[in-house]
């Protein structure tokens, strides 16, 4: 990493946004460059600074009991039976409202948050990509890659060689997606990279593949035995979904060894 990466990567950094992987190459770069580490301790500074900073201010003594004086004065209408009624029907039609506009933003959200997952995943891979990164641990033998994964995560992930399918093995590492250290494990097809990310679901339900489409790049993601699968590529969705229903159909005795 040079200055003008740790620059444009510093914000992120103080905001605690970076990825693991970014953040250990930011932290490595300060320990080198006396400049970087200046100005990351003049952002530090900024930042308690502002979070230490009253940001509300309490009205004047007078002005509040000038307020509360006018509120006084308001006299209460009285209320007729039509008025009653129309006001009981408007309650019961913001009732109505505020209901479905409760479903509606957990609606969203919940789609919001998916759409979010998507982007790390695709966003891990290409990162993968560009800082020559793609395996923390590389091998073929997955008998030293899950192993490896002992003592970092508080999961087993699951996982198997298709090398005599066309999509061997090459290795893993340790990401960080959806709020959390996760394992990806790395796949090749002829030249093309396949990303398995892989973590606990939150609930025991299975579900079939499905393929969706980001920034040029195809994904499969399925649920299945409490864990959530995402395979992303460049490869094409008929060879990726060949590759997921490997990893489907792989036996689970298999993948536990």
């Amino acid at each position: 990493m040079d200055c003008q990466q740790a620059k444009y990567l510093l914000p992120g950094y103080i905001d605690r946004e970076l990825d693991l992987v970014h953040s250990v190459e930011f932290e490595e770069h300060l320990e080198g460059c006396s400049a970087c580490k200046s100005a990351h301790e003049q952002q530090q500074a900024l930042q308690s600074a502002i979070g230490g900073a009253s940001l509300s201010y309490r009205a004047p003594t007078e002005l509040r009991k000038r307020i509360q004086s006018q509120l006084r004065r308001v006299d209460e209408p009285k209320m007729t039976w039509n008025r009653r009624l129309r006001s009981n029907s408007a309650l019961a039609t913001a009732a109505m409202l505020l209901v479905a506009a409760t479903w509606a933003i957990g609606h969203n959200w919940a789609g919001n948050k998916s759409d979010g997952v998507i982007d790390q995943v695709v966003a891990s891979h290409v990162r993968s990509l560009l800082v020559d990164h793609v395996a923390d641990v590389a091998s073929s033998d997955r008998h030293q890659v899950k192993p490896w994964f002992s003592g970092k995560l508080d999961y087993a992930p699951e996982f198997d060689d298709f090398a005599s399918q066309g999509f061997p093995l090459s290795g893993g590492r340790l990401d960080y997606v959806n709020r959390r250290p996760v394992a990806a494990m790395v796949y090749g097809r002829r030249k093309h990279v396949i990303n398995l990310f892989c973590w606990p679901a939150t609930s025991e339900r299975t579900a079939p593949i499905q393929l969706l489409d980001r920034q040029g790049y195809h994904l499969a993601h399925w649920v299945k035995s409490g864990l959530e699968f995402w395979a992303v590529s460049d490869l094409n969705t008929t060879e990726l979904r060949e590759f997921a229903e490997l990893l489907q159909a792989a036996g689970t005795d298999s993948a536990a060894n």
